[in-house]
């Protein structure tokens, strides 16, 4: 656990490195890190730089906090992210939200790469996260375990609308205009790094997931504790199927990732030309 000193700790050590004051915060998943490299006027500080910050050891993680500009708003942007599945406690995983939260952040968007569990879906396309299944959290593994931070969020948050109605609508008319094909599903995180087995997938389809991941849940769960509008979004890497003619590979996820990068940096930007500066609206 940390206290409000360490968050306060890291967040100076940033602020120490840019004149940029971030009012929204960006985290790529696996392979999808490419649209830091659009972010203009950018400060970047590796994440071994900051106090208590975790690193990322996961191939297609760079491991670099970025800020600066990205369409008409002051971006921080996670260039990777730590899993609980790297030896990372949960209040590590998701310590970068309260520190962006620290900053100024109030809008967040989430990428990840997952495996597609609904039948319609395919390798390369993006999902519109609608809601997601916390099995990590069921099982014991709460962001928010521990003494609350009244001063952060209340001890028991709602999130029964985790991820922003308003948000997930301008995302829907920037794909509308932009010709790409956004389908829109229920994430589930799994605590990895195996991948699954074609019983856990059956049963994975069965209680309503239609994409599968190892991230994003956490960190939508603290955001949504502070306070903050969140967007989620999935690069479907591959099929996640009971029945594959392969195995599955993070080799696979990294390629696909280079496939979905365009359509995610468009659907991304569209959003933000559409969203008011101070990330209201």
């Amino acid at each position: 656990m940390f206290t409000h000193r360490e968050y306060e700790e890291a967040a100076a050590l940033i602020r120490s490195r840019t004149l940029h004051r971030p009012t929204l915060g960006l985290i790529l998943g696996s392979g999808l890190g490419a649209l830091a490299d659009q972010v203009q006027g950018a400060d970047i500080v590796p994440y071994g730089e900051i106090p208590h910050w975790p690193g990322s050891t996961v191939e297609g993680h760079s491991g670099r906090l970025v800020v600066g500009r990205l369409e008409a708003h002051t971006v921080a942007l996670m260039q990777g992210r730590s899993h609980f599945y790297e030896g990372y406690s949960m209040a590590e995983v998701t310590l970068p939200v309260r520190v962006m939260r620290g900053l100024g952040v109030r809008t967040l968007i989430v990428t990840n790469a997952a495996g597609g569990l609904h039948p319609d879906f395919r390798a390369g396309d993006l999902m519109l996260i609608t809601d997601h299944l916390n099995l990590i959290g069921m099982a014991g593994f709460s962001p928010l375990r521990g003494p609350n931070d009244d001063s952060i969020g209340p001890r028991f948050p709602d999130m029964s609308r985790a991820y922003d109605t308003g948000l997930r609508r301008l995302a829907l008319e920037v794909a509308a205009a932009e010709g790409i094909v956004l389908r829109q599903g229920v994430y589930i995180c799994l605590a990895g790094p195996s991948f699954e087995t074609p019983a856990d997938l059956r049963f994975l389809r069965m209680i309503g997931a239609d994409a599968v991941g190892m991230s994003t849940v956490p960190e939508v769960t603290t955001a949504r504790h502070a306070g903050m509008r969140v967007l989620g979004l999935s690069g479907i890497s591959n099929l996640a199927a009971p029945i594959v003619a392969s195995e599955t590979t993070h080799d696979e996820v990294l390629l696909a990732g280079q496939a979905i990068v365009p359509n995610l940096v468009s659907l991304v930007r569209g959003v933000l030309r559409r969203l008011p500066p101070n990330g209201t609206g």
